[in-house]
């Protein structure tokens, strides 16, 4: 996460102005009663304050990462696909900005979008430039001139038609489904992600490693059996996303437990985390069999159609995590006429929390459940598709307001203590998102906590954004009663996170949402809690085929 900045504001301040610009690090409220023509939606607006606000001090913004379950570079927003190049001032004092002189924010937007499309037009060009580089030389030019770098497990660059050719005689028996030298492997993997000083670096292989332990691989292989044999589907393709890094361990080690061939493309712009993940992988390939060798492949390479074709027309099962883009992009690559795509697109999740029973649960209830919503959306600021976006509060008008502020300081609390904070575009992109829904009309009012928490109290219900607002915005809107989610559920809502419900109550609304969205129902603090059922897919059933035998 991002290292907290110094407070631009030392005292809190109200204002009930049209549009304020002003960045707090203490509490505000902003009354925001903008008509719905002032802005429009602030999906391309450029980093930068009114001109007639403070630039001091002025802070060079960071490009925060976004992309695959993270916001796709579409949804980013403005500090994001501006902060490039792009200065954005914290103003020393407080502002109230007239609409007229707002105007100005939104008219930005155009030119922020034709500046942020002729960046990613030369950065594409460079990619392409790149990855021609790596296939120079051959006489033909053809795609048998693409070369990939491979990272496990070995290192060294080579044509992409060299690892296909090893991983189609990789072994003559192959592997089996559960097979007894993966799970070892995975295991030994496991236990060495769970050391403390990995754990407390990086918390998220912590995670990784309890889901990689012995008794949970027993349990997906065990939950396979049935009337049919299951045997490996072959050789699968993943695509994970550059800015998750432990997405890709997840989708191949269930599909390696599975008995596959896989070839894993991870990102050339991957961070620390899938360095350590691919370090400890090295380690635990020393007393591997050699079988994981000769089967498994995780490689990297610039953008190339080439390569990803190869990869693509050989492949069982091409498995794509990323934003819709990303998806769009992939498929343009055809699949042998038996293979196919398990895709995982952008989605989007919230939370649903019964009113009367967070007043009612003890104080040391509520600290747990709000601890664990920080988990569940600042780790990866918010922008993992099963983080929640709003907070739905179930009950009686005066219930829901009174435990949404009460819910709302424990999650402040919370924060301050662990130190989360946000840099100066994340900042800026927070109060461009708020203020625009209040500005179209679908926000009643914004409460700042500081840079690192931002409220925003919904008009109504069906408001509820699906898109990323920044690091820790959360919308709030209030339902009588739980069955009035129904009508307000899309296809791309994924996890529902929840508290104060009881089972049945759940099961019945999954009932009645009858699949129209909605694919996980987990309680608060388990969003990003990995299961082998993902999205509403069983993914070991997915890596595996089914024989039919009858005598």
């Amino acid at each position: 996460m991002p290292a907290d900045h110094a407070d631009a504001h030392d005292t809190p301040s109200t204002v009930e102005a049209r549009l304020p610009a002003d960045v707090h690090d203490t509490p505000s409220t902003v009354e925001a009663k903008l008509p719905a023509d002032t802005h429009e939606t602030p999906s391309t607006v450029e980093a930068k304050l009114p001109a007639n606000v403070h630039e001091t001090p002025t802070i060079q913004a960071k490009l925060p990462v976004v992309g695959g379950w993270k916001a796709s570079a579409d949804e980013a927003g403005p500090a994001a696909r501006a902060a490039s190049g792009v200065e954005a001032g914290i103003p020393a004092g407080r502002q109230e900005v007239s609409a007229a002189e707002a105007r100005p924010l939104a008219g930005a937007r155009e030119t922020s979008a034709r500046e942020t499309s002729a960046r990613e037009a030369s950065a594409l060009d460079a990619s392409v430039l790149e990855a021609s580089a790596l296939g120079a030389g051959r006489p033909d030019g053809g795609p048998e001139g693409a070369v990939v770098q491979v990272r496990f497990p070995a290192w060294g660059t080579m044509p992409v038609e060299r690892v296909l050719g090893e991983l189609g005689t990789a072994l003559p028996g192959g592997l089996q489904v559960g097979d007894e030298r993966v799970r070892e492997f995975l295991a030994a993997f496991g236990r060495r992600l769970l050391r403390p000083v990995l754990a407390r670096r990086h918390p998220e292989l912590g995670s990784l490693g309890f889901f990689l332990r012995p008794s949970e691989l027993a349990r997906t292989v065990e939950a396979l059996e049935g009337e049919h044999v299951r045997v490996p589907r072959g050789l699968i393709f993943h695509v994970p996303p550059a800015n998750v890094d432990t997405v890709f361990v997840y989708s191949w080690a269930l599909s390696a437990l599975m008995g596959n061939r896989n070839v894993v493309r991870l990102s050339r712009r991957s961070g620390s985390v899938a360095e350590t993940i691919l370090e400890t992988l090295h380690e635990a390939l020393a007393d591997a069999d050699p079988a994981i060798a000769a089967t498994q492949r995780i490689i990297s390479y610039a953008r190339s159609d080439a390569v990803t074709a190869a990869l693509s027309a050989a492949c069982d099962l091409r498995v794509v995590w990323g934003g819709d883009g990303t998806v769009r992009e992939i498929r343009r690559h055809p699949l042998a006429p038996h293979a196919r795509d398990l895709t995982f697109p952008d989605r989007s999740s919230f939370a649903v929390i019964r009113a009367a029973a967070w007043l009612c649960a003890p104080r040391a209830a509520r600290v747990t459940v709000a601890e664990g919503f920080v988990n569940d959306t600042y780790w990866f600021d918010q922008a993992a598709c099963s983080s929640p976006r709003t907070v739905f509060w179930v009950g009686a008008e005066g219930d829901c307001e009174a435990a949404r502020a009460d819910f709302t300081g424990h999650v402040s609390r919370v924060v301050t203590v662990r130190g989360w904070g946000v840099d100066t575009a994340m900042a800026v992109e927070k109060r461009v998102s708020t203020y625009g829904l209040a500005a179209d009309g679908l926000a009643e009012s914004v409460e700042f906590h500081g840079n690192a928490l931002a409220c925003v109290r919904l008009s109504a219900a069906a408001a509820a954004p699906r898109r990323w607002l920044g690091a820790g915005t959360f919308a709030h809107a209030r339902l009588g009663a739980l069955g009035e989610l129904v009508p307000l559920v899309e296809r791309r809502d994924q996890t529902m996170t929840h508290f104060g419900f009881g089972r049945a109550e759940l099961e019945e609304l999954a009932r009645e949402l009858a699949g129209r969205g909605v694919d996980r129902m987990v309680p608060v603090g388990s969003a990003l809690s990995f299961h082998r059922v993902w999205d509403g897919v069983d993914l070991p059933a997915e890596f595996t085929r089914l024989v039919t035998v009858i005598r």
